[in-house]
C-alpha cells in the first residue's frame, strides 16, 4: 500500500482494518442468532481506532445501535452524518437533556432527581431512556429494586419521556470464575421481573458486553453490548482459550526510519546516556515517542524490521526513538510496532502485558498526532488526520 499521497506528513500512522472490524461482528452476529440486537460500542474514538468509520462498518455489518460513553461523542457521530440509534452510556447533565432530545440521543438515568430536574423539557420530539440498574459494579445505576420501579414508573407516566431500554453491566464476565458473575445476573432477573410486572414495556434489554456475549449467549436478553471484540481482542488474557470464534485484532502501528548510521564501540544513545555500545553498531532513528502514547516505559521493547525482531536502545523521547538495526538499511524502511511484518507479530496483548495493563488501553493511548488509515480488502479507502481536520480527497 501507498502512502505517499495521504495527508499527512510524518511517516508514523495507523492503519485500522475495517474489514476485521466487519468480520468481528459478522460471526457475532451468526453467534448469537438474530434475535440479539448488537449495540456497537464506538466511546472513546472507538477504542482508539476512529468512532466515525467504525461506526459505519458496524452499522454495515448488522450492528442497529451504537453506544458512546459522553453526549459529546454522540452529538460528533450526528455531526458525521450517523443516523442511527445512539446511547449515551455515561451521566449527562440534566440541562442538556434536551439537545439530547433534539438529536435523537438516547440517555442513561438512573437517579429520581435527575429525572425531576427535566420536568419542564421543551421539544418535540421525545427523549429515549434507558434506566441502568447498578447489580454489583458499584460504578452507575440505582442501587435497589423499590428506587427502579420509582424511576420506570416516572419515566412511564411522563410523555416527555420515552422509556426505550433496560440494562446493567458486569464486573467479572470476563474472568472464569462465575460466581460475582452469577449473583450479578440473578439481581438483573429479579429486575426485569418486577419491571415486567409492573405491565411496562422495555423494547431493549441488555446486560451483557463482549464477555458475557461470547461466553453466556443465552443470558444476554435481547442485545449485546460489542466492544473490546468489535475490535478483535479478548475481554482478557483468561478467555483467550475459550472463544467461541477467532477473533481478528484490526488496529497495527508503523513508522519508517528517517534517520541511518554506525555508531562506534564505546558512543552511547539517548537521554541518560543509558545505552552503551559493546561494539560496532548500525542504528535507527523512528518518529514516534511518548508524545504520541509510545511510552517510555516500552524503552525495553522490540519492533519489527524486514520481518525481524529488533530492540529499541536507549530512552524513548518526546517524538523519536532509537532501534539496533541488523544491518544497514535505507531510510524509509517500514517499521512496525504492533502488528505483523512476514511470520512475526507484535501484539497488543504483547505491549498491555509489558505495561501491566488490559489490551483495551494500547489503542486508546495513541494519541491524535498519529493518523489513522482504514483499510477495507487490502485497499485504503480513507485517511483520517485529526491534527489537519481533513481526510484523504478522491483521486
Amino acid at each position: 500500500m501507498i502512502l505517499a499521497l495521504s495527508p499527512f506528513y510524518r511517516d508514523t500512522w495507523v492503519e485500522v482494518s475495517l474489514t476485521n472490524v466487519y468480520e468481528n461482528i459478522c460471526n457475532m452476529r451468526e453467534y448469537l442468532g438474530s434475535s440479539t440486537r448488537i449495540i456497537a460500542v464506538v466511546k472513546a474514538n472507538a477504542y482508539g481506532h476512529g468512532d466515525l468509520e467504525v461506526a459505519k462498518t458496524a452499522i454495515k455489518a448488522g450492528a442497529s445501535v451504537l453506544a458512546v460513553a459522553i453526549l459529546d461523542e454522540a452529538l460528533a457521530l450526528r455531526k458525521g452524518g450517523i443516523a442511527e440509534p445512539i446511547l449515551v452510556l455515561g451521566v449527562t447533565r440534566p440541562e442538556d437533556a434536551v439537545i439530547a432530545a433534539e438529536h435523537n440521543i438516547s440517555l442513561t438515568v438512573f437517579q429520581e432527581d435527575w429525572l425531576q430536574k427535566t420536568k419542564g423539557l421543551q421539544t418535540e420530539l421525545p427523549l429515549n431512556i434507558h434506566v441502568k440498574y447498578d447489580t454489583g459494579m458499584n460504578r452507575l445505576g440505582a442501587k435497589t429494586l423499590d428506587e427502579l420501579r420509582r424511576i420506570a414508573l416516572a419515566v412511564q407516566e411522563n410523555p416527555l419521556f420515552s422509556l426505550e431500554g433496560l440494562y446493567t453491566h458486569f464486573a467479572t464476565a470476563d474472568e472464569i470464575d462465575t460466581i460475582y458473575f452469577d449473583k450479578q445476573y440473578s439481581k438483573f432477573v429479579e429486575a426485569v421481573d418486577m419491571i415486567s410486572s409492573l405491565s411496562i414495556e422495555v423494547p431493549i434489554i441488555h446486560c451483557g458486553n463482549s464477555a458475557t456475549g461470547l461466553r453466556f449467549p443465552t443470558k444476554l436478553f435481547n442485545a449485546v453490548r460489542m466492544g473490546i471484540s468489535m475490535y478483535g481482542l479478548s475481554p482478557s488474557i483468561e478467555m483467550k482459550n475459550i472463544l467461541p470464534f477467532e477473533l481478528k485484532e484490526a488496529f497495527s502501528l508503523h513508522s519508517r526510519l528517517t534517520h541511518v548510521k554506525e555508531i562506534k564501540a564505546g558512543e552511547s544513545i539517548s537521554y541518560g546516556a543509558t545505552y552503551t555500545a559493546e561494539r560496532n553498531e548500525w542504528i535507527g532513528t523512528v518518529p514516534m515517542g511518548y508524545a504520541d502514547g509510545w511510552f517510555r516505559r516500552l524503552s525495553n521493547r522490540e519492533v519489527l524490521i524486514n520481518g525481524e525482531r529488533t530492540p529499541i536502545l536507549g530512552r524513548i523521547c518526546m517524538d523519536q526513538f532509537m532501534i539496533r538495526l541488523p544491518r544497514e538499511v535505507e531510510i524509509g524502511t517500514r517499521v512496525t510496532l504492533i502488528g505483523s511484518q512476514l511470520n512475526h507479530t507484535i501484539s497488543i496483548d504483547e505491549i498491555a502485558s509489558e505495561l501491566h495493563t488490559i489490551n483495551y488501553e494500547i489503542p486508546c493511548m495513541i494519541g491524535n498526532r498519529v493518523p489513522r488509515v482504514y483499510i477495507e480488502n487490502n485497499c485504503i479507502v480513507e485517511v483520517n488526520n485529526p491534527i489537519l481536520q481533513f481526510v484523504k480527497q478522491d483521486e
